[in-house]
């Protein structure tokens, strides 16, 4: 099924409302209801569901329970993936916290370090090594997903180590973009860069002419 990478990122949000804010009692929900929490068209909300060959009824909408079951299975959800965490400071801490049991079929099983001080040793739940020992654990685990926390001058190096391993999905919390080879994903998240843009835009805005602000409804 040829599903684009926009429609893919709509769906794990749809499938994380539909399964973790909605009340267990409701059963159906309709395409403008979605929409409304998602900040979308209900038009969208169809088109994107009509990639799953799932459709709703008119008087009831889709069931919810239904649905999910369709988006689970584009996702490949009855599949355990193991994910490793490389860079157990502050944030690769918090991911591993945030993370656990919040997805069945993704499963945190190693965390890797180069400070002596943290390898050995569990953290949140989560064995840490050192990196030294990154490509056996690796392979012995079968990691192929891997979130990145390190400093932006160890991005890339490490990255490669990773892909060399046989890592083949790659999440870059790092502040620098990094260079993979084809057949591995990259997701990449720069957090401070996204604040940024949210404080410049709010600051304009509260400062905008009233006439700019009618203007840009």
């Amino acid at each position: 099924m040829n599903i684009s990478n926009k429609v893919l990122g709509r769906l794990t949000r749809y499938r994380a409302l539909l399964t973790e804010y909605f009340p267990k009692e409701k059963t159906h929900i309709f395409s403008h209801e979605l929409a409304a929490m998602m900040g979308l068209s209900a038009s969208q909300i169809r088109r994107d569901l009509m990639c799953l060959g799932y459709y709703g009824v008119p008087r009831y909408g889709y069931e919810i329970s239904e649905l999910v079951k369709y988006i689970n299975e584009i996702l490949d959800a009855s599949k355990l993936h193991h994910v490793a965490i490389v860079g157990a400071g502050n944030l690769g801490r918090a991911l591993m916290t945030f993370l656990e049991s919040r997805r069945a079929t993704l499963k945190i099983v190693a965390a890797f370090d180069e400070d002596p001080s943290k390898s050995n040793r569990m953290i949140n739940g989560v064995p840490c090594h050192s990196m030294d020992a990154a490509e056996e654990i690796l392979r012995r685990e079968d990691i192929r997903i891997a979130i990145l926390c390190v400093p932006g001058s160890e991005a890339q190096r490490v990255t490669d180590r990773l892909v060399r391993a046989g890592v083949k999905g790659i999440m870059n919390f790092a502040p620098v973009p990094i260079r993979i080879p084809v057949g591995v994903a990259l997701e990449e998240i720069d957090v401070t860069s996204a604040l940024e843009r949210v404080a410049f835009f709010t600051n304009n805005r509260a400062n905008a002419p009233k006439e700019r602000r009618h203007a840009d409804r």
